[in-house]
């Protein structure tokens, strides 16, 4: 049996997260809430590096802890959150990026999932599936 994700506990879990960023360079703090259909929620914070290309976004975080631990699918829904240090979601809708629009798609297609996304934001957020924010993607299904 599935469990159900509850948007507003998601969204506060990625705040949480958002918290722990290490962000010294764009003070913008990012959170990530991962919810999968046995109920256990993965998060990740965004860690920037001096050589800004080695940056680590909150998505990509969350995805290699469930990856490295042996979690390969049951994805159901992700909650984004951003914004200055102390304020995570007064700000403008955040979304996931390019490339962890990719790596979500990864942990996603493991699981043969199209999970929520679910974007924190001051206007109330944004809701849609994650193949709408990354159509036609290529993933592991593209190699079987």
């Amino acid at each position: 049996m599935s469990a159900t994700p509850d948007r507003e506990s998601l969204i506060a879990a990625a705040r949480e997260a958002a918290a722990l960023a290490y962000a010294p360079y764009s003070k913008f703090q990012v959170g990530a809430a991962l919810f999968f259909a046995d109920g256990a929620v993965v998060t990740g914070a965004n860690v920037e590096n001096a050589s800004y290309g080695l940056s680590l976004c909150a998505e990509t975080v969350a995805s290699a802890k469930v990856l490295s631990s042996g979690g390969q699918g049951g994805l159901l829904a992700v909650a984004v959150t951003g914004g200055a240090p102390g304020k995570p979601g007064a700000g403008a809708t955040v979304t996931p990026c390019g490339r962890c629009r990719q790596v979500l798609i990864e942990l996603a297609q493991l699981g043969g999932t199209d999970p929520l996304i679910w974007c924190d934001g001051k206007d109330g957020g944004l809701e849609l599936r994650l193949s709408e924010l990354l159509p036609h993607a290529f993933g592991p299904a593209n190699l079987g």
